[in-house]
């Protein structure tokens, strides 16, 4: 696993009023928190609240070139919205998994989720319906490239 240091620590404070029976603690979370985890982070020191997690300093894009390099299994990231549009944006995301809730959010989230991240041509590779409602969308993500002038 992969975070930026805002989602690591909400993970941390949503774990924390939470029980090893509580629903928070979810087969999904349960498995998330075994892996082995890098925190991108200036501000977080180790040793971190966390089962094998490390803070690794320096440039998100960097790091995870490294990591990349050095992992035998493909990386996950999840929630880390700034750290994961940097990674998007320098080429660096293999898949981009998107899960749709159906709600009208029509007073509160206006903020597009990866702001800044550019623009990406986005070949579907796996969809499933989760519960009926819910869906869940695999990318492979591909920067797209602005030829210069006129508008595309």
């Amino acid at each position: 696993m992969v975070l930026g240091a805002t989602t690591f620590r909400e993970f941390v404070t949503m774990l924390a009023g939470s029980t090893e029976d509580s629903e928070v603690r979810d087969p999904w979370v349960t498995a998330m928190r075994a892996h082995p985890t890098t925190v991108v982070s200036a501000t977080l020191e180790d040793p971190l609240d966390w089962p094998d997690a490390t803070v690794a300093r320096g440039d998100g894009v960097d790091v995870v070139r490294r990591l990349k390099e050095e992992s035998d299994v493909p990386l996950r990231s999840h929630g880390s919205l700034s750290l994961n549009g940097v990674l998007l944006a320098a080429g660096l995301v293999d898949r981009l998994q998107v899960t749709i809730f159906p709600v009208v959010t029509g007073r509160s989230g206006t903020a597009p989720v990866l702001a800044g991240a550019g623009d990406l041509d986005l070949e579907l590779l796996e969809s499933r319906l989760l519960d009926g409602r819910t869906q869940e969308l695999v990318y492979r993500p591909t920067p797209r490239r602005h030829a210069g002038g006129g508008a595309s």
